[in-house]
């Protein structure tokens, strides 16, 4: 193994057991394999992005470890795949196997609109706390999961290098779309 990849796996074993990300196994049924409808085959991988309203740093690292861990448990309710998610103080990362009876947008809405409420719920943070409008999807190939599973596990020390805005410009100008400054 080389030594990125143990470092790699150190790091994201740290972030889990800190609670700041949540990693889940898939559906099993019990032959082990993963739970499909009989007849619907698919694995369309998506890093789903979503940012606090007005990209205000509202999360605290407490917050968004139980944040955190509600949207692992509530994507099993939904059976939505949910392989990791990391909550920053103003955005989100979400690494997502879009279930074959969802669309892109009613999948963001569940997972935002469920988070937020229960953030408010549960009294997280002072005031009301609330998405902003839109997000990011950018397909993922089979081949690259573990890669973007390590850079969404590894998003405080990324953080460090570059600020949101930069990050989310190039993801946009990486998948060939234009870039809007809103």
């Amino acid at each position: 193994m080389k030594r990125e990849t143990v470092s790699t796996v150190s790091l994201m074993q740290e972030n889990v057991l800190a609670g700041r990300v949540s990693l889940l196994g898939s559906v099993k049924n019990r032959k082990g394999l993963a739970k499909v409808s009989r007849h619907s085959y698919s694995r369309c991988w998506l890093h789903l992005i979503w940012t606090t309203l007005d990209r205000e740093p509202m999360l605290t690292p407490p917050a968004a470890a139980k944040a955190s861990r509600f949207l692992k448990q509530y994507a099993v309710e939904k059976r939505i795949y949910l392989k990791i998610n990391y909550f920053n103080p103003e955005h989100v990362h979400a690494l997502i196997d879009l279930p074959t009876s969802k669309s892109i947008e009613e999948v963001v809405q569940l997972l935002k609109g469920s988070s937020s409420h229960w953030i408010n719920e549960n009294r997280l943070l002072r005031g009301r706390f609330s998405w902003g409008r839109g997000f990011g999807a950018f397909s993922v190939s089979h081949s690259h999961v573990d890669q973007v599973a390590a850079y969404i596990a590894n998003q405080q020390a990324h953080h460090h290098r570059k600020s949101f805005s930069q990050e989310f410009e190039l993801f946009v100008k990486k998948y060939g779309l234009e870039w809007h400054n809103e």
